[in-house]
């Protein structure tokens, strides 16, 4: 076989469809740019269920028993031969797809350059390629174009698994053939030698229509193992071999889909933001969001600030600094009617009078007076300690004993001073008894300040009895 000869009629065959392919696309690309409208309906995280992802293909090209990477080869010489194929591809994604490839053909090599055109005690062998399966891995390095809307010129490369069984025949230098079909196998009975493969490839695909696509491509081929060519050396080297091919590949599916193999992300995304339904859409859903925002802020809006919305306030003119409950009206502890931040005595009902404290006699205890103080103080006179030492002698006695000291003052001052001065009169008296020997927690202390006066505070007189400390038993 003159391998220059051959080696040229495929090189030109090659060219030629490359440059028929990629006018035709040209052509496609100009019909198509000057309708320029969505080739479709798809949206872009619509799935794959919206797209054509199954392609079918054939090819044919030629087959050698060494690959681009070079590396050692048992013979000197090597021929191509014919050798023929076809996939099925499933693309699931814009640049990723699993091929199924089947090959068949044939192997060719010589020692025409060995010195007396012997090697290793051979002159040529020729391989019966009976059958190739594999599974590859496809990546498409060209789905995103920023140039142009649609793509036409897709480039690949490849990498996967496979099975090959074949059968080398070759010529011994004393002229004798040897096959090794029928006698292959461990037990010497198989038709053909099985070996695994790694397959790695890379390839350009020419958009022909929205069905057919152009396939030029070259594929390499290690074998786990040094026997294709019929010959094993000394130094265990594993034989390979490539597959130079073009074909056709098919699109299957139904023709509303586009096919996932030209699919141009970038234009597919433009199209649909573009999209005037997709613009409907996001005006209405602002004004959707609008009117929710609108009764949000109607739910939430709480006029009087007291934390309650009005749409939940059942008292919506408290006044600021009111403490509320959970339906907005002002806290009443002890139900008097009067709100707890007007309540003098929040935890006891009162009257309105009395600034909701109870309504009470200057009941102190039997055979006990009142303590009285000087007008803006808390010192306790010295006519004041025979009653308390009286005091503190008998709840001394009797232990099971509890006493309350209420502080009361005149209306002279604000309200506010007047509270403090009558707990400070009350907790003088306590303290006199727990210095005298009672027991502290024995002695509860309540201010009343001038919410509950005995006397008229118009009169010094009445000021003065104002001002006291009464004794109540528990």
């Amino acid at each position: 076989m003159n391998y220059s000869t051959i080696k040229k009629a495929v090189v030109f065959a090659m060219v030629s469809v490359l440059g028929f392919t990629a006018a035709y696309a040209q052509d496609t690309t100009m019909s198509t740019m000057s309708t320029m409208t969505p080739s479709s309906s798809a949206k872009v995280f619509g799935g794959r269920a919206q797209y054509r992802t199954w392609s079918l293909g054939v090819n044919a090209g030629v087959m050698s028993p060494v690959n681009v990477l070079g590396g050692k080869n048992d013979f000197t010489n090597w021929d191509i031969s014919l050798g023929y194929g076809a996939t099925l591809r499933k693309q699931f994604g814009h640049a990723f797809g699993l091929e199924l490839g089947f090959l068949r053909g044939d192997l060719e090599g010589n020692n025409q350059d060995a010195i007396g055109g012997v090697q290793n005690d051979r002159k040529s062998f020729k391989t019966s390629y009976a059958y190739s399966g594999s599974i590859m891995g496809v990546v498409n390095v060209a789905t995103v174009d920023f140039l142009k809307r649609e793509n036409n010129v897709n480039f690949l490369v490849k990498a996967g698994y496979g099975v090959a069984g074949y059968a080398p025949t070759y010529v011994t230098g004393s002229n004798a053939n040897v096959s090794w079909k029928g006698v292959a196998g461990k037990n010497n009975d198989q038709k053909y030698v099985q070996e695994q493969f790694i397959p790695v490839g890379a390839g350009i695909k020419f958009k022909v229509s929205e069905r057919v696509n152009f396939d030029l491509g070259y594929n390499m081929y290690f074998l786990d193992g040094d026997n294709i060519d019929g010959t094993r050396t000394s130094d265990n080297s594993t034989d390979k071999y490539s597959y130079a091919y073009g074909g056709l590949e098919f699109s299957l599916g139904a023709s509303a889909k586009p096919n996932l193999d030209w699919v141009n992300p970038l234009a597919l995304m433009y199209d649909e933001l573009k999209d005037p339904t997709l613009r409907q859409e996001v005006e209405a859903l602002k004004g959707r969001v609008s009117t929710i925002e609108t009764t949000v802020s109607d739910l939430l809006k709480d006029t009087d600030g007291d934390g309650v919305a009005d749409k939940l306030d059942k008292c919506p003119d408290t006044e600021a600094g009111v403490k509320v409950d959970g339906s907005g009206c002002p806290l009443d502890v002890d139900a008097d009617g009067i709100p707890d931040s007007k309540d003098s005595c929040p935890t006891e009902k009162g009257t309105v009078e009395l600034n909701g404290c109870p309504a009470m006699t200057s009941g102190t205890m039997a055979g006990y007076n009142n303590i009285q103080f000087e007008f803006n103080s808390s010192v306790l006179r010295t006519s004041a300690y025979p009653a308390l030492d009286k005091l503190s002698a008998e709840v001394r006695a009797n232990t099971a004993m509890r006493i309350q000291l209420d502080g009361h003052a005149s209306a002279e001052g604000t309200e506010e001073y007047n509270m403090q001065l009558s707990k400070d009169r009350a907790n003088a008296v306590k303290t006199y008894l727990v210095n005298s020997g009672v027991t502290a927690n024995t002695i509860a202390t309540r201010g009343y300040g001038e919410t509950r006066p005995v006397a008229s505070n118009s009169t010094e007189e009445g000021k003065s009895q104002n001002r006291r400390v009464e004794f109540r038993q528990q």
